[in-house]
């Protein structure tokens, strides 16, 4: 979805040749179809090769995967997802990043969230 999503559309070839360690050509044909049935991707045919598109924007598929991991992995607990992700391995954020969720966390605080 990543490539789909950075290129806009994309063969299947296209799709193997950006993937650091592809599968084989069939195997990635085979996800297409599968995002396919779950509409998450289309395909226009062009001559005898489909290119592929997603179906749905960047923002919403992220916001949907986010919602997905946190209620998989975090009890759906947001705060749990939250603090995963600051006191996670390799985790560095900067003095002006840390402001920033500060400044999120005060304006969520506000507006009763």
């Amino acid at each position: 979805m990543d490539i789909l999503f950075r290129r806009g559309r994309a063969t299947a070839q296209q799709v193997c040749d950006e993937l650091p360690d592809p599968p084989s050509y069939s195997a990635v044909r085979g996800l297409l179809a599968v995002l396919e049935t779950k509409e998450l991707v289309g395909h226009e045919s062009e001559g005898q090769r489909y290119v592929y598109f997603a179906r749905h924007d960047v923002q919403k598929e992220r916001g949907r995967a986010l919602h997905h991991l946190v209620q998989t992995f975090f009890e759906g607990s947001a705060m749990k997802a939250a603090v995963a992700l600051i006191d996670g391995a390799g985790a560095k954020l900067s003095n002006d990043e840390l402001e920033a969720l500060a400044a999120m966390v005060e304006k969520a605080r506000k507006e009763g969230r």
